[in-house]
Formats: C-alpha cells, structure tokens, sequence
C-alpha cells in the first residue's frame, strides 16, 4: 500500500507519493503550507486514477482533456511524467526513467497507490 510523505523543507512544504516497497513514484511542488500541500495530496488522489495519458514521445500523440498525465522527454532523453489537474495546473511528477516502460509503470503505480494512501507527516526532509 502507498503512502503520501508530508515533508518539511527549507522552503516550503511538499509531498512524495511512495510506493508499498518504498520508492517514490511522484513528488509535488513545493508549498507555502501544510493545508495547500494536503489540498495536492486530494487532488492526485482524484485526479490520478481517472487521467488518461498523453504520450508526447509519440508521433501524432492525441491530445488528451484535463486531468491528464503528460508524457515526455527531458534534456537528457529520460522519459518522465507530469500529472496535471483540472485547471491545467501540474500536481506531480515523476523522475526520469530510461524506458518508456518504466514511465507507464511509475504511472500505473500511481493510479493504483495514490486512491488510498495514508499519509505521514516528518517535520523536516530526511
């Protein structure tokens, strides 16, 4: 079962989605307050098991409607993810992976972990 990690940070406040082995699968923006990083936290868990992917590695991709989880290639060629809201707004992402495979893992992994998740508190980033 996943968790949400609530984590204090020198600037702010921010969550990381974590898998049941652990890993972290998403991590938020950072935030001015514990109530607008727990209004993120509410919003993944929403959006996420309901938002189609748009592949943007892909020739002739589909754009999808928000939310949606965004697909792409960063500067070093590493296939990553955004989750967007509603509004457009991005919510998580996710690290770089080599393979497109383990993007859509990472993806899946949130889509089944974010809906239940508990979430812990730390007072400052380990």
């Amino acid at each position: 079962m996943g968790k949400f990690v609530i984590k204090y940070t020198n600037t702010g406040i921010k969550f990381d989605l974590k898998a049941g082995n652990g890993e972290v699968i998403a991590t938020s923006e950072v935030y001015k307050t514990e109530a607008s990083c727990r209004n993120g936290i509410a919003s993944v868990q929403k959006n996420a098991p309901i938002a189609p992917v748009e592949d943007q590695t892909v020739e002739g991709y589909t754009v999808q409607k928000h939310p949606k989880f965004e697909v792409y290639l960063d500067k070093k060629g590493e296939f990553r993810f955004r989750l967007k809201a509603t509004n457009g707004e991005i919510i998580a992402v996710g690290e770089g992976y080599k393979q497109r495979s383990g993007v859509m893992n990472g993806i899946e992994s949130i889509k089944k972990n974010a809906p239940d998740a508990e979430i812990v508190k730390l007072e400052k980033e380990q």
